[in-house]
C-alpha cells in the first residue's frame, strides 16, 4: 500500500469511528460550499461540521474551534461540498437539501478536477469525482469508493461477449457507416471519411455503450433490428 492509500485508509478508519463507534464532531474544512439556503448563501472557501446526524455549523471561521470542541478534521480544499439531496429546480430554502445547521447530515463531496496520477486519454473505470457521501451522518462513500457494510453498492455491469451484433451497420441515408469488429472494437466512416471515430465498444442486452479513443462516452440501442445512435437509424448490410 502507498504512503497516500496508507493515510487515505486511517483517516477513513478514523471517520468511521467517529460516526459509530466513539462519536466525535467532524469538520469538513476548506471546500466550496453550495448551502442551498438564500439567508446564507454560498462560499468559496468555507467549513461544515457534523454532530451525529445533523449539520450543527455552516460558514467560514469553524477551524480554529476544533481543537477545543475535539472535532475530526478532514482537509477538503480543492473540492465541491453540496447537499447530497438537492432539487435545483426548486426555488432554494432552509430545509431537508439545504446545508442548514439542523438538517440531517446528507452531503457530497466532489473533487473540481482529476487526480493528477490519472493516465490521459479515454479511461474505463475513470475514478469518480464523487469523493465523499454522508447519509444521515455515516460515511458511506470514501474517495470514490463505497465504504464496506454500508447501502448502495451496485455490482459492475458485465458485457455480454456473445452479442451477435457484429458487423457493419449504415444509416437510412449512407451517411454513416459504424464497423462493430469483434474484438470489441468500432470504427466509423462519417460522409466518406474512413476512421472518423474509433473507440471500444460494450453491448449489454439491446444497449451498447461506445468509448471513442478521444476520451468520450455515448450509447445506442438496438430495436428490431435497427441501431439507434446519435438521431441515426443503422442497419447492418
Amino acid at each position: 500500500m502507498s504512503d497516500d492509500a496508507a493515510r487515505e485508509a486511517s483517516v477513513l478508519e478514523a471517520v468511521v469511528r467517529a460516526t459509530t463507534t466513539d462519536p466525535q464532531p467532524i469538520l469538513l474544512s476548506g471546500g466550496a460550499v453550495v448551502s442551498r439556503n438564500p439567508l446564507m448563501g454560498d462560499w468559496e472557501q468555507a467549513d461544515v461540521l457534523l454532530g451525529g446526524s445533523r449539520v450543527v455549523g455552516v460558514g467560514p471561521g469553524l477551524l480554529p474551534a476544533a481543537g477545543d470542541d475535539g472535532m475530526l478534521v478532514v482537509d477538503v480544499s480543492g473540492c465541491l461540498v453540496l447537499p447530497a439531496r438537492p432539487d435545483f429546480t426548486a426555488a432554494p430554502g432552509r430545509g431537508e437539501g439545504t446545508l442548514t445547521s439542523g438538517v440531517a447530515a446528507d452531503l457530497a463531496v466532489v473533487r473540481i478536477a482529476d487526480r493528477a496520477a490519472l493516465p490521459a486519454g479515454p479511461v474505463v473505470n475513470r475514478p469518480s469525482l464523487l469523493d465523499i457521501v454522508v447519509v444521515g451522518g455515516r460515511v458511506t462513500v470514501w474517495d470514490g469508493q463505497s465504504v464496506a457494510g454500508t447501502e448502495g453498492t451496485q455490482p459492475p455491469v458485465v458485457a455480454d461477449a456473445e452479442h451477435g451484433y457484429a458487423g457493419m451497420w449504415i444509416d437510412d441515408t449512407g451517411f454513416l457507416h459504424q464497423e462493430l469488429l469483434p474484438d470489441g472494437r468500432y470504427d466509423e466512416t462519417r460522409g466518406g471519411r474512413p476512421h472518423a471515430y474509433q473507440g471500444r465498444y460494450w453491448i449489454t442486452g439491446d444497449h451498447i455503450e461506445y468509448l471513442d479513443d478521444l476520451g468520450f462516452w455515448a450509447y445506442g440501442e438496438f430495436r428490431d433490428g435497427v441501431l439507434h445512435h446519435g438521431g441515426y437509424r443503422l442497419t447492418r448490410s
